[in-house]
């Protein structure tokens, strides 16, 4: 049958027009790239988002014109099939695909016993946790000010860079995951944090949760190749042509690279259409009336930000010494950010390929089993603090729409459960342990390591 042949419908008859029954509407059966920018898919049948009134907010219409099956089922873990009859079916998918299967006996289980910890509805930010937030907003609110009216200085540089990476990394990134609060206008709220430190929250959602739902897929994960060409975090073979001679010296340089984060971001083009180009590139679709009635808002916030932070410290300061303050902040920000988030899926033995067992016998893999052995934890108190508890990147990727408060709670009985199904948990007490690993993975990765010692081991 052609691509939405099934649009055509069958012509009423008069006196079914006359009754005061509606006519009956046959479902279409249409393909992908034949959906339109207010219907999802998950499962393969199609849904029209139009008038859904989603617990979550609007930024449900994000995802318009996509297929959502796994982004929809990871954020719903108490899914059952009442909660879709909520949406108007209109149709399927004749080329749904999936390489990722759910409801396995490993999910099951660790999904019974964490929301014996944390039950239903406790999931989103404890008081601890805002709090933390609070303290986290004020300290970069003051920072900003002295940085604005009094003029920078190295050691405000330094320290208010860091102040906005702590924003990326324990205010705005639970709130764009909607674990903050229940309340919809409270995610959206703390998630305008991450335009309040040169991004945007809905370029971050693009990517993001698209990184998510195909984390260290090399196809399919933005960030998988979002270095690239500077640096390469895939493990490609040999003959990949993403490899360059650069790359065998990458662990010696990808620090530099990092530590230009904040101006990839900051003074990245794409806010001005808000289409992300990795999560683009990977098919995710971004023509939404949502997305397009936020353009005005994101590049009016980035304005904002580039005022605050690039133009004023020359109000104070000679040209040269406000460039590099202006350097300085950052770097600093920069580093703390990018060099604590390289290290969540980049190790040593850390699954790189995925869905390697669907390519071989056609079945789909666990989704959990994959997220678990594409990520690690790293341990300690003060990790904690500077990440908001996004240092359990284990637990984040299996819930989440769950709080970073509740991951040091649930994660000695993610770890039990792992064990019990023989599946892997890479687990560092300390973090200068997982990134001596990160260090490790990164040149292995650079120099074709895996492919040239043991061919049979590597993993694209």
């Amino acid at each position: 049958m052609a691509p939405n042949a099934g649009l055509r419908l069958r012509k009423p008859l008069k006196d079914e027009l006359d009754s005061d029954d509606e006519p009956e509407t046959i479902e279409r059966i249409s393909t992908m790239k034949g959906l339109s920018t207010h219907e999802v898919v998950i499962e393969g049948v199609i849904y029209d988002l139009r008038g859904f009134p989603h617990p979550g907010g609007e930024s449900i219409e994000l995802f318009g014109g996509n297929d959502v099956t796994i982004a929809y089922k990871m954020i719903h873990p108490y899914h059952t099939n009442k909660h879709l009859e909520k949406m108007r079916r209109v149709g399927t998918v004749a080329d749904f695909h999936m390489e990722y299967k759910f409801d396995t006996p490993f999910e099951r289980e660790i999904k019974k016993e964490v929301f014996k910890i944390v039950p239903r509805g406790k999931e989103f930010g404890t008081f601890g946790w805002h709090f933390r937030c609070i303290c986290y907003i004020a300290f970069f609110f003051v920072l900003q000010y002295f940085w604005v009216f009094n003029g920078p200085t190295v050691t405000l540089a330094i320290i208010y860079g860091m102040s906005q990476a702590f924003i990326g990394l324990n205010v705005q990134h639970d709130a764009n995951h909607g674990a903050a609060s229940r309340k919809a206008w409270v995610n959206d709220l703390l998630g305008l944090g991450a335009d309040f430190i040169g991004g945007s929250k809905w370029l971050w959602m693009e990517q993001h949760w698209t990184h998510h739902a195909y984390t260290n897929h090399a196809e399919m994960d933005p960030d998988s190749f979002g270095a690239e060409p500077f640096l390469l975090f895939n493990d490609y073979p040999l003959d990949h042509p993403a490899r360059k001679w650069s790359h065998n010296f990458q662990a010696f340089f990808y620090l530099f690279v990092l530590a230009g984060y904040w101006a990839s971001s900051v003074f990245n083009v794409e806010i001005l259409d808000l289409k992300q180009r990795g999560a683009q590139g990977v098919g995710f679709k971004m023509e939404s009336d949502y997305l397009k009635d936020r353009r005005k808002y994101a590049v009016g916030l980035r304005i904002l930000y580039i005022y605050v932070n690039a133009i004023t410290p020359f109000m104070h300061l000679g040209v040269a010494s406000a460039i590099g303050h202006i350097i300085i902040m950052a770097v600093s920000s920069s580093l703390t950010l990018a060099t604590l988030f390289a290290l969540s899926h980049n190790f040593e033995d850390s699954d790189r390929d995925p869905t390697k067992e669907h390519r071989l016998t056609g079945e789909p893999v666990c989704w959990f089993k994959a997220q678990t052995e594409s990520s690690c934890t790293y341990g300690g108190f003060i990790s904690g603090c500077m990440t908001g508890g996004l240092n359990f990147q284990v637990e984040h990727h299996l819930f989440p729409r769950m709080s970073s408060a509740w991951y040091p709670y649930i994660a000695p009985k993610v770890r039990e459960i792992c064990k019990k199904h023989g599946i892997k948990y890479a687990y560092y007490p300390w973090v200068w342990q997982n990134w001596i690993s990160s260090i490790k993975y990164i040149h292995q990765a650079g120099t074709g390591f895996n492919w040239k010692e043991n061919p049979l081991r590597g993993n694209m």
